[in-house]
């Protein structure tokens, strides 16, 4: 055996100032079965929300209102689009799902590839930041429709 031989140092500072990419953590988020859907530069908590279904905004493509968001998203996709009736007009959604177990997680209005459209948004409740946990809010909303039902 070849003996290795290093002279590498390793030194680290407490007082140190952190470096830039320390500082832009990633955040990875999971579906409720456990499989990792979401890589992040934001918390979900700071994109903004959509007021027809409360689903997160994660903004795809740069624009004059502001930069894209860095994420990779591990999912798939329907071919077909839904459509869905919002106040008097219809929304096409190309949805997305958990490769895993097929939960729908978000939805854009572009066909597949996911960074093809403006926007991809993530619904409310669908992803947690904790392997095998559910989220706090997934099950919000659930009790007034069972209550009119």
């Amino acid at each position: 055996m070849p003996k290795v031989v290093s002279r590498s140092a390793v030194s680290s500072s407490t007082d140190a100032k952190p470096t830039a990419s320390a500082a832009a953590a990633l955040r990875v988020y999971y579906c409720i079965c456990g499989e990792f859907i979401l890589v992040v530069e934001k918390s979900l908590a700071a994109l903004p929300r959509r007021r027809t279904d409360g689903a997160y905004i994660i903004r795809c493509k740069e624009n004059e209102t502001g930069k894209a968001v860095v994420f990779k998203l591990n999912a798939s996709s329907s071919a077909a689009p839904v459509l869905v009736e919002r106040s008097g007009a219809y929304e096409r959604q190309y949805r997305i799902s958990c490769p895993r177990c097929n939960l729908f997680v978000g939805y854009q209005s572009t066909p597949w590839p996911v960074k093809s459209g403006p926007y991809l948004y993530i619904l409310k409740g669908a992803l947690t930041h904790a392997q095998g946990q559910v989220p706090k809010d997934a099950f919000e909303g659930l009790e007034e429709s069972n209550d009119a039902a």
